[in-house]
């Protein structure tokens, strides 16, 4: 095997995340870490030549997207302590350099939009418990609630005139439901004077919710048409994710996918043109369409693509909108597509520094068969080691996926000998309505299964060492991390769990109002069902693990509190007779969250890993 490429090297690599353009079309603001960290940036879409504009009053996180005044005076971000995202709004004005505090809660909050004429805020807050809609008003420094649903409200933006907005909520009694509603801001009370108007579907009772779906479906709202008559709408109902246009007048969809695999709309342009995006196996190609809805093109047929922002964000003033793509050894260029002519410019190419893009390894897409014969997807890096030591690398969500991405993690796994398999296990997207929710009610059970079914698949390849097989997962990942190594002892030789879930009644408890609402649909309530929390938590069953384990955890997650972490660690001591740093490895992050853009954060978790695989699971 050549010499490995230095970690630090991999885990500096800059990257550049959510892009958005500048009203006048003359800048794009991002964050961007070229500087070893998280800042907030300027491009010029002409040279695409950057400029940083703060200087660490940003958060190292660049989960939460930003967006420009109307005026293009300022740039709105999320702003929180550590990690922990219980997010203010803050805006760095661009005249005076001045950065300041917009909207501050106890809690979370998320920008959803900002009115065309620059007034006002859109927010999603839990300040009051439940994450519910709220509307600041710059010019009066008065804020007022919008919403006031039981269950999380979200995906929310304004008409084209500012007076309506669209959102996603839900009010049936069936969890997995999800609905789009429209809801008449001029209609809500006395909105020039600040006060709240509030009904319990919505803005006094005006909430309109549109005839998208059945009950026990999932609706989506992802754009306006450009005259406020229509929305964009998604529906799973024919099981694979579809998308449609909804006539406000006469409340009838016209869908326009076939619903054959998963597909959405990005964005109108304002040309009439819209924006989707399908997934087609582990690729997905950005699709254009014109005004009459047919099919024009898939200007990125290769790995994963994707529109930037929204027709007003993500629009340069010559029609171009910002998009990105990637392969597995590829990393994403910020690039301008025109749908007219249907071509497409690099704005600025993604930065490489010293490494050879011809050492990265490219993946292939496999299928192999469950315990009980479901097909499971999966993306698959042979390292070429003989004979390979493998790791099986776990998604987060559950509701999530892995596709032909660039995942620089993997590239430093393989790039050390290490073949990744990547299952797409039953509860992941992409694959339609009833796989995704086949994991609701069932933790630690059928996608268990698949996981453990893909370790088995790889390790009677004939080029796998099948006695150096890893298991290694973040977020819904650790837990299956976890849940493997305890349910599975016989099957691994070394694991590792990074903010991963241990004890499902704690997370519960710790948990905010609207994940508390994700866990409900996805494991019933947890006093109904209180045995089967407490059977499908691994903590349950830690005396029966065998491999060794690394653990890792940043201490203000606030979606796998570390304390998640540190109930097992003391299980093991306690209860399976273990001592730290002999049978396995307990890290905690410092002052970190559920992740990490920051580059010390990534070369640490790089060089934690080398060292545990190094130690316990040597590569050849």
């Amino acid at each position: 095997m050549s010499d490995p490429i230095p970690l630090e090297e991999l885990a500096s690599l800059p990257t550049l995340n959510h892009p958005r353009v500048s009203p006048d079309g003359d800048r794009i603001a991002c964050f961007y870490d070229g500087s070893g960290r998280n800042e907030l940036c300027l491009v010029d879409p002409g040279t695409g030549e950057l400029a940083q504009v703060s200087d660490g009053e940003v958060p190292r996180e660049a989960r939460y997207p930003i967006e420009w005044a109307p005026d293009g005076e300022a740039v709105y971000y999320h702003r929180d302590e550590g990690g922990d995202e219980q997010n203010d709004v803050y805006a760095y004005d661009l005249g005076t350099d001045e950065i300041r505090p917009v909207v501050e809660n106890d809690g979370q909050t998320v920008l959803q939009d900002v009115s065309p004429d620059g007034r006002n805020l859109l927010y999603a807050s839990d300040a009051g418990e439940q994450m519910n809609l709220y509307e600041f008003d710059r010019e009066r420094g008065e804020h007022r609630q919008v919403t006031a649903y039981e269950r999380p409200v979200f995906g929310a933006m304004y008409d084209p005139t500012a007076e309506r907005i669209a959102y996603v909520a839900n009010e049936r009694d069936d969890l997995e439901n999800r609905d789009v509603y429209v809801a008449d801001l001029s209609r809500g009370g006395d909105r020039d004077g600040g006060a709240a108007a509030v009904g319990g579907d919505g803005v006094d009772g005006t909430a309109r919710r549109l005839d998208v779906n059945g009950e026990g479906y999932q609706a989506g709202v992802t754009d306006w048409t450009p005259a406020g008559d229509a929305v964009l709408v998604t529906d799973d109902e024919t099981n694979f994710s579809r998308w449609g246009v909804y006539d406000l007048a006469t409340d009838e969809t016209e869908w326009i996918s076939d619903g054959t695999c998963d597909e959405w709309a990005y964005c109108v342009h304002p040309e009439g043109y819209v924006l989707a995006g399908r997934h087609d196996g582990a690729t997905q190609p950005l699709v254009v369409y014109d005004r009459d809805w047919n099919e024009l093109a898939e200007p990125f047929a290769e790995g994963v693509s994707w529109v930037h922002g929204d027709r007003r964000s993500g629009m340069l003033p010559d029609g171009r909108i910002l998009a990105g793509q990637t392969t597995p050894t590829s990393r994403d260029d910020l690039l301008a597509y025109d749908p007219a002519a249907d071509e497409t410019t690099v704005i600025r190419e993604a930065e490489y520094g010293d490494i050879d893009p011809d050492a990265f390894v490219d993946a292939d897409y496999v299928t192999y068969e469950s315990t009980d014969g479901t097909d499971v997807g999966a993306v698959l890096y042979d390292s070429g080691e003989r004979p390979s030591p493998v790791i099986v690398l776990v998604h987060g969500g559950p509701h999530g996926h892995v596709d032909h991405t660039f995942n620089a993690r993997v590239q430093f796994l393989v790039d050390r000998g290490y073949t990744v398999l990547a299952p797409n296990f039953r509860g992941s997207t992409a694959y339609g309505r009833e796989f995704k929710n086949a994991i609701h009610g069932d933790w630690g059970g059928k996608e268990q299964e698949d996981i453990a079914a893909g370790a088995r698949w790889i390790a009677e390849k004939e080029w796998v060492d099948e006695d150096d097989l890893a298991v290694f997962g973040g977020s819904f990942g650790g837990y299956s991390a976890y849940w493997q190594l305890v349910r599975y002892p016989d099957l691994w030789d070394a694991g590792i769990a990074w903010v991963g879930i241990t004890d499902l009644p704690g997370l519960f408890e710790e948990s905010m109002a609207h994940f508390k609402t994700t866990l409900r649909e996805q494991m019933g309530d947890p006093e109904d069902n209180a045995d089967l929390w407490r059977e499908r938590s691994p903590i349950t069953h830690v005396e029966d693990i065998e491999a060794p384990l690394l653990m890792l955890h940043g201490v203000n997650d606030p979606r796998c509190p570390v304390s998640q972490a540190r109930e097992f660690r003391d299980a093991l001591e306690e209860r399976r007779g273990w001592t730290e740093g002999e049978e396995f490895e307990y890290v905690e992050l410092g002052e970190e969250g559920h992740a990490s853009t920051d580059i010390d954060h990534k070369i640490r978790v790089y060089r934690e890993l080398a060292d545990f695989l190094d130690e316990r699971f040597p590569a050849a």
